[in-house]
């Protein structure tokens, strides 16, 4: 699939690529940081083909792409050209206007390039330990070895890792920050052992053994030293860009290239060792030791929190503030019960699709369904949220329930995860502790992800919801519901008791009023002799294709077209009353007799106050001209309408 058009019309509504400040994106989002996030045109960006929705959160501006984000990705880098758009603290966006939107879009930031690779090689370390446990291959095996440097390498080497997308967030110069996070696991400073020179703050929490000083200070390493590590280095990282901003004023230009990093090194590694490091190794292991505690106090109240909270702090982007208390977790104790609760909630969201798929009589919903749920499946649950739940509303409470539910029994059977790893399906092996063996709680987190499932498609089929489009593409009239039968003419509607067969879907040719043929000052049009039909007061000054087909009727005047659909339907669209008199004074037209014509495509552009000051009015009937040759026309309830929304259908 090409996606330059919609790169295109994105980049043109977040206010051009001049308005970006920087841009990245995570599994089904574009994240923008832009400079004034004014001149956005978000309604517009919301209605577009290919875009699920919009949300502003941590000083950023999302759009909600779907799976194929990466593609839409690449191209709005290529179509703005912003290969160089770093997404550091040096922009001037007005994005972040709190402490706290800075702190989720620093963390944001800083995750988020390496997310994906981590849920990869978490994968990998989850089946690994999974096919030990099955007894596919010995724990002592060459593969197991093989497989496990490839999943381990990653948590191992992680302060290198968030060295790099660390300097990018805080505009320092990346390889300075990879350097930074390779001092910190160093083999042969983290593979010191033997007995301690001595210890420091002994029998308190702080209490510290000393391996080896430098000029004379204590540098105390935690036990295992710093790889898998999380804040330490981005601790390092942070300051080292203060430096590197200070060197790089006061050292000349003709030895900044070497100078600026030998001074920021220099100065960093030993601060992060003596100072740095055990300030914020102590700091990691309280808020472990916290976050534990607090599970600790209530582990069903727990994972009924999480769980039942979840997808709301995902749709606010808050969830980056819970991810790396995870993974600190995880690096300081070996396990985390908060990813656990919350690992639940996308089956929670897939089994209310599922309710919807089967509940709905919406055509197009039916259709949105499918991939929202072989996505949920996989644990991307953005578009479901976006697309049909939360806009249908109760089936989004019904999946914050079942997330709540689900949360709190894996909860109750203190179930945590041990590495981060796959979504949805792909995450139960995260769930494995890789040193007990056999299968231990799969079975049971499994049933319970599948109870949980049936719950969220029970509940949504038996309590129900509203309609998501006005009905299924085909009308908006009260009382006109689709029955998703279909015929080789197409979908069978009802209206007013009587079944009818959609022949044609007519759009609306331009913005406005709405009002009935009877309100026309002209008779020939209110008496229904020139056919059936509709007309509009105008609020825009532009005539678009309500269909697919062919111009066969282009008035000289410009004032009056004439189209066949492609379904052999054939309409009238005529601008003002006894505008011909004008002899084209005020109308542009874009097409000729004969032209194919798409939907939406602009036919005729008028000027309103110039017409109306020479004395004519602009009502516009829209007719079907051959409506005697079918057995209805269903119109719109709305009295007012946007360019290209649903106008009539033509049924037979």
């Amino acid at each position: 699939m090409a996606y330059e058009e919609l790169a295109k019309e994105i980049l043109d509504n977040v206010g051009g690529k001049e308005n970006v400040n920087s841009l990245a994106h995570c599994i089904t989002r574009l994240r923008f940081k832009l400079k004034d996030e004014g001149k956005a045109n978000t309604e517009h960006l919301k209605k577009m083909d290919g875009v699920v929705t919009v949300m502003k959160s941590g000083g950023q501006y999302q759009v909600v792409i779907g799976n194929h984000v990466p593609d839409v990705y690449a191209q709005v880098v290529k179509e703005g050209n912003l290969d160089n758009a770093s997404d550091s603290d040096n922009s001037d966006s007005k994005g972040a206007s709190n402490p706290f939107d800075a702190f989720i879009d620093m963390i944001s930031g800083i995750f988020q390039p390496v997310l994906g690779v981590l849920a990869a090689t978490g994968m990998i370390k989850g089946f690994n330990a999974l096919f030990v446990a099955i007894g596919a291959y010995a724990q002592t095996s060459g593969t197991y070895q093989i497989l496990n440097a490839a999943g381990d390498a990653l948590f191992y080497f992680f302060p290198i890792f968030l060295g790099y997308t660390a300097a990018k967030k805080f505009g320092l110069a990346p390889f300075i920050g990879m350097a930074i996070g390779g001092a910190l696991v160093y083999p042969d400073i983290a593979g010191l052992a033997g007995d301690p020179l001595y210890t420091l703050f002994a029998g308190t929490l702080f209490e510290s053994p000393v391996m080896i000083e430098f000029l004379g200070l204590p540098v105390i390493l935690p036990q295992g030293g710093y790889g898998t590590t999380v804040i330490p280095v981005i601790l390092a990282v942070f300051f080292a860009a203060k430096v590197e901003k200070v060197m790089k004023k006061i050292i000349p230009d003709v030895v900044k290239l070497f100078l600026v990093p030998f001074t920021t090194i220099l100065i960093i590694a030993p601060i992060t060792f003596l100072l740095i490091g055990p300030i914020a190794n102590w700091g990691a292991n309280i808020i472990g030791s916290a976050t534990l505690a607090v599970y600790a106090f209530s582990p069903v109240l727990a994972g009924l929190l999480i769980g039942g909270f979840w997808q709301v702090f995902v749709i606010f982007g808050l969830h980056w503030g819970l991810i790396p208390i995870a993974l600190n977790n995880v690096a300081t104790a070996g396990y985390d019960p908060i990813l656990a609760m919350s690992f639940i909630a996308s089956f929670a969201q897939t089994g209310v699709i599922i309710g919807v798929l089967l509940k709905t009589k919406e055509r197009k919903l039916k259709t949105l369904s499918i991939p929202a749920i072989i996505s949920g499946i996989f644990g991307v649950t953005e578009p479901a949220i976006y697309g049909i739940s939360l806009p249908l509303k109760k089936p989004f409470i019904i999946s914050c329930i079942g997330g709540a539910l689900g949360g709190a029994t894996l909860a109750y059977f203190s179930v945590s995860t041990y590495v981060m790893g796959g979504l949805g399906v792909f995450g139960y092996t995260n769930m494995l502790d890789p040193n007990v063996s056999g299968l231990q709680d799969l079975p049971l987190i499994i049933g319970i992800s599948v109870v949980t499932v049936i719950f969220g498609a029970v509940a949504t089929y038996l309590i129900g919801f509203g309609t998501l489009f006005d009905d299924a593409e085909v009308a908006t009239d009260q009382g006109i519901e689709t029955k998703n039968a279909t015929t080789t003419e197409g979908a069978i509607v009802q209206a007013n008791g009587e079944s009818y067969v959609e022949k044609e879907v007519i759009e609306s040719p331009v913005a406005g009023q709405v009002l009935p043929l009877s309100e026309v000052k002209d008779e020939a049009f209110s008496s229904g002799a020139m056919g059936r039909g509709i007309a509009i007061e105008p609020t825009d000054g532009k005539v678009v294709s309500p269909v697919k087909g062919k111009v066969t009727a282009l008035f000289p005047t410009g004032h009056a077209i004439g189209i066949t659909s492609d379904e052999g339907v054939e309409l009238l669209i005529h601008v003002g009353m006894d505008t011909v008199q004008l002899d084209g004074a005020g109308f542009t037209a874009y097409v000729e007799n004969g032209d194919d014509v798409e939907v939406g495509q602009t036919l005729i552009e008028f000027d309103i106050e110039s017409i109306k000051e020479a004395g004519y009015p602009v009502t516009t009937p829209v007719l079907v001209t051959n409506a005697d040759n079918y057995l209805d026309l269903l119109t719109t309830d709305e009295k007012l309408i946007a360019s290209s929304e649903y106008l009539m259908t033509v049924v037979i």
